[in-house]
């Protein structure tokens, strides 16, 4: 079960590193088994590579127990070499590589692009988000990846079931599938995937470890009854993009957030009285 960690801003639009340092702190403690930060969530698109590369080496910093999956994707190949370069040599456990976006890629460019990627000794999990990258790796294309040198997974957001289910058919052994969607982590697992890089576990990472640890065990019936629990939650944390409705979510429960970067802007108050209601229906917001 592994946390795509938001980033924090202080007022002046800074990186909030004691807020960091916090938010760690509670993945941490309840039992988290690893931390991603500068994913899409992390709002990686708007850090510079300053600011991208300090928030990776305080994540290393601040994580005890736990592993750090460092965002290191760029659609400019160098640019992706440079962060995973700087994750490993900085003590990350291993990185995460968006598809290239916006360029779009064919499928030789795509295997081109984690061939020189796996060239850097470090466990590469491929992100395919087709939704935000206009991009989708298909299942031949993601089989030759999965031959390369340190590919060891994919965190899957395709959507697409049929898709995903070729993969987890057909990879190496050994080849990890992560749900990279909250709501299909539970029959993604049920047809063989590893775990999720989850965005409802930065507001309830404990019930999120259950599930998941439940799946891994077996017990079905545990982790049914979570994933019903949770599902109005993993629908509206994406009434707006995310991570504007996360961030919106954990400020108001005392969490540090801070604002968005733009061109992300606050959430619509009438889209967040949904989430409200389902933060207060879970538990997690105290009204009163």
């Amino acid at each position: 079960m592994g946390t795509a960690l938001i980033t924090p801003f202080l007022k002046d639009g800074g990186i909030d590193e004691d807020g960091l340092k916090k938010l760690i702190e509670i993945q941490e403690s309840n039992g988290v088994d690893f931390v991603v930060p500068c994913g899409t969530t992390g709002e990686s698109a708007t850090l510079s590579h300053e600011e991208h590369k300090r928030v990776v080496d305080l994540t290393i910093r601040y994580a005890n127990r736990m592993k750090v999956l460092a965002g290191t994707g760029s659609n400019n190949t160098v640019e992706a070499m440079d962060l995973t370069r700087h994750a490993k040599d900085s003590g990350a456990d291993g990185v995460l590589v968006i598809t290239p976006y916006y360029n779009k890629p064919t499928p030789a460019g795509m295997i081109k692009h984690y061939e020189m990627l796996s060239n850097v000794d470090i466990p590469i999990i491929v992100y395919n988000v087709p939704g935000r990258t206009g991009v989708n790796i298909d299942v031949q294309t993601m089989l030759k990846i999965s031959e390369l040198p340190n590919i060891v997974g994919v965190k899957e957001a395709s959507g697409n079931i049929s898709q995903i289910m070729n993969i987890i058919l057909r990879a190496p052994e050994g080849f990890t599938v992560l749900s990279g969607d909250d709501g299909l982590t539970f029959p993604l697992m049920c047809l063989g995937a590893r775990g999720v890089i989850s965005v409802a576990s930065n507001i309830v990472p404990g019930e999120m470890v259950r599930m998941v640890h439940s799946l891994l065990k077996g017990d079905i019936s545990t982790a049914r009854g979570l994933h019903f629990r949770m599902l109005p939650l993993f629908e509206n944390l994406f009434l707006e993009t995310n991570p504007i409705p996360v961030k919106t979510a954990m400020a108001e429960m005392g969490l540090p957030a801070g604002g968005l970067r733009l061109p992300l802007t606050a959430m619509d108050p009438r889209k967040y009285e949904i989430l409200r209601k389902t933060l207060i229906d879970l538990g997690v917001l105290k009204v009163g």
